[in-house]
């Protein structure tokens, strides 16, 4: 299954603005939920709603629901920040909480 196809599967996150991931009290990431983030703005939430968090467990998920831009991240390190992220949770990196921002 392509992205596109996964992505329209995903609940709808028109009721925010973006969503941040935690580390601790720290914003280490914030997704906009603007063209060229919206899809993994959609990705985070579906996964927090469904893990409370941003483990390794999500981001095994969430690497899969990324179909082929899974495959492109892991052939060029840095293109992808928002799977790269979930790379490393992937390999036991510290998990993140979420704050949605409200639109």
């Amino acid at each position: 299954m392509q992205f596109a196809e996964v992505l329209a599967g995903l609940p709808t996150v028109d009721h925010l603005a973006g969503l941040e991931l935690l580390d601790g009290e720290t914003v280490a990431a914030r997704l906009e939920n603007k063209p060229g983030q919206a899809g993994s703005v959609r990705v985070y939430h579906a996964l927090y709603q469904e893990f409370g968090a941003i483990d390794s467990v999500a981001a095994d998920k969430g690497l899969r629901l990324y179909a082929e831009h899974t495959v492109d991240a892991r052939a060029n390190p840095g293109k992808h920040p928002n799977i790269d992220r979930l790379l490393t949770l992937a390999e036991g990196g510290q998990p993140f909480s979420v704050r949605l921002l409200p639109a």
